[in-house]
């Protein structure tokens, strides 16, 4: 039975507030409210460490998402109040609300450079971490599970399990359960095993979606809301098509902008996918839009290219993926739908449009030397800074308690170390560690340990592009 009232709910951890509008409109203010989202403005789309203001930020791309998943949310609304049984008087503002507040969060959990980062923080982990947690004894096979767990866990940062994290332990947004589970794009635990293509929920899995630290919360909420395991929240599809439909024209937009490509080499390399291909609606599109941009004898006539262009596009992916979505209602209420709404249908003229406008990015953007050279920069600063911060975790628990107890320990390096990272960082370790049983010592030193390294992990991963770059610059006295 799809009942909306089972998922749009007032359930929080703290301060709970019984009515749905003031619950809605509190979880946006906390988000909107966040330094975390502010710091979106400082961190990479594409071109990192970027001074021109008009190529988009995580930020402005944020914007962007929360402004389609709106639209979406909105024409799904109008739809649905056609249709018998799926009545959502008095859900409105919560349905678009949510789906719109989750675009805005959806990226919050990113590191500084980008995606390239995320590969950087599991090869330094896999390679200076885990030869380390072999070092914990386990003397039984609880602990022997646990370091396998633990080890697996750690080897997979992603921006969406850390947005999870951030939401819930580092910011401690308070948000209500419905919102928080909107954000869990992917439904795997980063301590489980990735599914095989062809086996159950091997999309919805396919990436991390939260860390074993936060397991018991995550649990928590997928009871409350009645979400099964491996599936998702129902407006997270909502996000997940507006950001594949923002991504779209931004980048190759922006390297216009950055001087990689111009207006006719856009042009001739979608007109050139799509004879190859034999698409012909993105080639209706661009060859309309080229035609009136070109009349234009302003300097920056590719502004107006852009613009049609994704006017056009975005206008007829939102119908497209309001389609697929009503028409698997029951599917993706339930959260079971295995599948992008975008990825659905693979023999729509939509689907074919979206992949050549990635391959062309792929091909000419994201391997472009410049790109590669900042990439290979903040490969740089990240690993670099990992190993400056490696000391606080080659201590024992024993001198790591107090460190941070403000007692001297002979690591001279860790006692100024812990200094520089941020008091809400060291509240969350403090209050992971809290929760842990101390009477079994040898789980509890293991478990405390990996609390540690998440402490590093947040510090580095939440820090901005030009801080992550002066922090390096600064401790590398550069």
């Amino acid at each position: 039975m799809i009942d909306y009232k089972q998922k749009l709910t007032t359930d929080r951890e703290f301060y709970p507030i019984e009515n749905l509008e003031y619950s809605i409109e509190s979880d946006r203010g906390r988000i909107l409210s966040s330094p975390a989202f502010r710091r979106l403005q400082k961190r990479t789309q594409v071109f990192a460490l970027e001074l021109n203001a008009s190529i988009r930020t995580r930020l402005t791309h944020s914007l962007e998402v929360s402004q389609t998943a709106r639209f979406i949310a909105k024409n799904i609304l109008s739809k649905l109040e056609k249709e018998e049984g799926y009545e959502l008087k008095g859900l409105e503002n919560a349905f678009v609300s949510t789906a719109e507040m989750t675009s805005l969060l959806h990226d919050i959990g990113n590191p500084p450079f980008g995606h390239f980062a995320e590969q950087t923080i599991n090869k330094w982990i896999k390679e200076n971490a885990l030869p380390f947690i072999e070092t914990f004894p386990a003397n039984t096979d609880k602990t022997k599970k646990l370091k396998v767990t633990l080890s697996q866990d750690l080897c997979n940062y992603d921006g969406n399990a850390q947005a999870t994290r951030v939401i819930t332990k580092l910011q401690r947004l308070n948000l209500s359960y419905t919102q928080i589970a909107s954000v869990v794009k992917y439904t795997r635990g980063a301590y489980e095993e990735k599914p095989q293509k062809g086996e159950p929920f091997d999309y919805l899995m396919k990436k991390p979606g939260f860390y074993y630290s936060e397991k018991g919360f995550i649990e928590k909420i997928q009871d409350k809301l009645n979400i099964k395991h491996g599936c998702r929240f129902p407006l997270t599809y909502i996000m997940e098509a507006a950001d594949d439909i923002s991504y779209l024209t931004a980048d190759l937009e922006d390297s216009v902008e950055k001087g990689i490509l111009n207006l006719d080499k856009v042009y001739e390399l979608i007109k050139a996918e799509c004879d190859k291909e034999g698409e012909t609606y993105l080639l209706e599109v661009i060859q309309e839009r080229y035609d009136q941009a070109k009349k234009n004898d302003e300097p920056y006539q590719f502004s107006m290219f852009f613009t049609l262009v994704r006017a056009k596009l975005v206008t007829s992916l939102v119908y497209h993926v309001v389609d697929i979505y009503i028409n698997n209602h029951e599917a993706i209420f339930e959260g079971s739908f295995n599948s992008a709404l975008l990825e659905y249908d693979k023999e729509s003229k939509y689907y074919k449009a979206i992949k050549i406008l990635q391959a062309i990015s792929a091909k000419h953007i994201y391997q472009n030397k410049d790109v590669q050279t900042l990439e290979l920069q903040g490969y740089t600063i990240i690993n670099g800074l990992l190993n400056i911060f490696k000391p606080l975790l080659e201590l024992t628990c024993k001198d790591f308690e107090a460190l941070l107890h403000d007692e001297k320990i002979e690591c001279f390096i860790a006692m100024r170390l812990i200094k520089r990272i941020s008091s809400k960082q060291i509240v969350a370790y403090q209050n992971d560690v809290k929760a842990l049983d101390r009477e079994d010592e040898e789980q509890f030193e293991l478990l405390e340990w990996y609390h540690r390294v998440r402490l590093v992990i947040d510090y580095i991963s939440g820090m901005t592009d030009d801080f992550a770059l002066h922090e390096y610059q600064t401790l590398l006295a550069l």
